[in-house]
């Protein structure tokens, strides 16, 4: 069998080790691939493994000897899935490997903005504790989460894991999921989400009725103290309309680990915004979680080779 990883450096830029690939054939690894050296590079692969590079009916058509593509991550929107079940090409993703490294980064959002620990470390390392008149100082209002409404858009693992999290702190957790649990306290639709959350978290999955959810009309529906999370896609929010928000203090603050073109375009109206904190797409980049998902990448590619294939989309 012959593999190609097409743009491996994301999840192994070297701490990482592939050679548990090679007991199922030639493995040839590319940090980045791209567009129009695809073909070229998997044209005589049985099997694939990529994260973020599209596979189309042209490139399909190109590469009959393909029968199996791994994703390397939960999305598999950049696969013309239609195509590869016409070309009896077998899809796998790795869902939920990232649970718990979302649902950090999403607290280390939420703390942030309730304790500005940056903010008050630089104040102190330039010295200002040093001159201080008093033994203490702030130099922006302070949060306690105790009490605190936590208002979690999607409840499937992540999202759960997040309320748990917010439960710890002693929030008040609400939710609107497509997916009604008898687990979920406090359900609510959408616009009561909205209304309701001093804290709101997307955690949904990005679909047409989703994409731009988050836009001028339902930021005004907001509390002008609210702080939105999102760990989730960028495609949710309307960058443009969140920008105008911040700018005018309509919203108390965002922050994002993913926005709507990646890597960030010089052009994306949220660079240099106030109170906003944006991460490059890094909460699935802790050391533990890329070796679970490349545990579970292999294993994939495994069960396909035995003939049960598993984490099958397509």
């Amino acid at each position: 069998m012959k593999i190609t990883i097409l743009d491996g450096h994301a999840l192994n830029p070297g701490d990482l080790s592939w050679k548990p690939l090679e007991e199922f054939g030639e493995l040839k690894v590319y940090d980045r691939t791209p567009s129009e050296l695809v073909i070229e590079r998997i044209a005589d692969s049985d099997a694939i493994l990529l994260n973020k590079i599209n596979i189309t009916e042209s490139v399909l058509a190109a590469c009959p000897s393909l029968r199996y593509i791994g994703v390397q991550a939960t999305g598999y929107n950049v696969i013309d899935m239609e195509a590869c079940r016409r070309h009896g090409v077998t899809v796998t993703n790795v869902p939920s490997y990232s649970t718990a490294g979302v649902a950090q980064l999403t607290f280390a959002f939420i703390t942030e903005f309730a304790c500005h620990t940056k903010m008050h470390s630089d104040s102190v390392m330039a010295g200002d504790w040093c001159k201080a008149p008093n033994f203490c100082y702030w130099k922006a209002p302070l949060t306690e989460l105790e009490g605190k409404t936590l208002g979690i858009f999607g409840y499937g693992h992540i999202g759960s894991r997040v309320a748990a999290i917010g439960k710890a702190f002693g929030m008040k957790v609400i939710a609107c999921t497509r997916t009604p649990k008898a687990e979920i306290e406090h359900p609510v639709d959408f616009e009561t989400l909205l209304k309701e959350s001093d804290i709101l978290s997307l955690h949904a999955p990005l679909t047409e009725k989703t994409k731009g959810i988050i836009n001028k009309e339902t930021i005004a529906l907001m509390k002008p103290t609210a702080y939105l999370i999102n760990t989730a896609r960028g495609g949710f929010v309307n960058e443009a309309d969140m920008r105008k928000a911040l700018d005018s203090g309509r919203i108390a603050g965002y922050a994002a680990d993913t926005v709507s073109e990646e890597p960030m375009a010089k052009a994306n109206p949220l660079l240099g915004a106030k109170n906003c904190l944006i991460t490059p797409h890094i909460a699935w980049a802790a050391t533990e979680t890329r070796q679970r998902l490349l545990n579970i990448v292999i294993e994939n590619l495994r069960c396909f080779i035995e003939g049960k294939p598993q984490n099958v989309v397509s």
